[in-house]
């Protein structure tokens, strides 16, 4: 069997990357050492063509188109090259993508196409409050259309997507994103009495605002907290910082308590372990995921974690039992959850013991391969 991922994020050493890349590599390394032989193709960071072999994932990052307006057409047209390329040489059994990624795929009558639902342009537009942008919803329709079959990782994403936009009676898979609990798995070291950490990019959806809001009541109970941030900045359409505008607006406002706050940028995905060893609390505010691996992943830890309970929050924790789910827009909510923690250090160590026995039965890596395999050998996929 011959999978090929499309995505632009697949990790590289000294360049951010996001969920989808952090996930196929997990899956990519695991079904390769099953024997299945995996290719991703994407778009290059920088302008030049590279090609790696890396844990037996074979990576094809492709020159990106720098016209504009028209780059999309360029950077599609170089990765159906590549496809054509890659499936004469191997033949290739799956195309797997994100949402849009289908939207301008030449599509190859041996070779069947699925879209996993990492949260697409009209299931996040909701959540922030926005309008559909008319070119990324024609893309999302068109991907749509072309896809012969759906992963979903939560059911939330399955449900709140077929609001928008239709599954045209393809076939749809419940299947959650996995957790290397062999990566993430709980250290012995002795974590600060009250340091608050946040992973993920520092963005508005991320709830990063409302934490920073919270911190404040946070240190009137407890005045030696520190709030530790980790991720990489998010720019706006104009090329401006999302950052930025935090340490304008928001920052000036906490007055000496700024010192508290350290922002660490971007760090190797495989330092993450030692940063939520670290920590006191996790702390995922988002006002909207598809299922979210950062949340799972601290929780692989043994961590106590505070996460949305918007979405597929109720799904990934239960709570007060294996983490805590908060308001993600009421920063007095989420201080309040996580002074909880401070307060009942005990009961956290409790909930985050059982928190690691759930993330291993229900995102286990390897129970996760075996049923996207599964998955991809169905008949409807034309592969016994």
């Amino acid at each position: 069997m011959h999978i090929c991922f499309l995505t632009n994020e697949y990790p590289k050493e000294g360049f951010p990357h996001g969920g989808i890349g952090s996930f196929v590599k997990t899956l990519a390394v695991a079904l390769v050492k099953r024997g299945i032989h995996v290719s991703v193709i994407g778009i290059n960071y920088t302008l030049n063509d590279e090609t790696e072999i890396v844990d037996g994932v074979h990576v094809y990052r492709l020159k990106r188109s720098t016209l504009k307006m028209i780059s999309w057409y360029f950077n599609f047209k170089a990765i159906n090259k590549k496809i054509k390329e890659i499936h004469q040489d191997n033949p290739i059994n799956i195309v797997e993508s994100s949402e849009l990624g289908l939207a301008f795929i030449s599509k190859i009558k041996t070779i069947k196409y699925i879209i996993r639902l990492h949260g697409g342009h009209h299931f996040f537009a909701e959540s922030e409050n926005r309008k559909i942008n008319k070119w990324k919803g024609f893309q999302e329709n068109r991907s749509f259309k072309n896809s012969d079959a759906f992963i979903a990782v939560s059911q939330y994403v399955k449900t709140h997507t077929e609001k928008y936009l239709s599954y045209n009676g393809k076939a749809v898979a419940y299947i959650k994103n996995p957790i290397n609990t062999t990566l993430f798995q709980p250290m012995v070291k002795e974590a600060p009495e009250s340091k608050i950490v946040f992973v993920g990019t520092v963005c508005e959806k991320k709830g990063i605002r409302q934490l920073i809001q919270a911190f404040p009541l946070v240190k009137k109970e407890y005045p030696e907290a520190t709030l530790e941030i980790y991720g990489r900045d998010w720019f706006f359409p104009d090329g401006s910082s999302y950052l930025q505008l935090l340490k304008e607006k928001e920052l000036p406002q906490l007055g000496e308590l700024v010192k508290d706050i350290h922002f660490h940028g971007a760090i190797p995905y495989t330092n993450i372990p030692v940063v939520y060893s670290e920590a006191t609390v996790c702390v995922f505010p988002s006002h909207m995921e598809t299922q979210g691996l950062v949340a799972p992943e601290a929780m692989a830890m043994g961590k106590a974690v505070v996460f949305t309970k918007l979405g597929p929050g109720p799904e990934t924790i239960e709570n007060y039992k294996t983490g805590l789910l908060c308001d993600p827009h009421n920063p007095a909510d989420i201080a309040q959850k996580i002074i909880w923690t401070f307060d009942n250090k005990e009961k956290s160590i409790v909930m985050g013991k059982k928190a690691r026995e759930v993330v291993l039965e229900k995102y286990g890596l390897e129970n996760i391969v075996l049923q996207n395999i599964d998955f991809y050998k169905m008949g409807i996929l034309g592969n016994e």
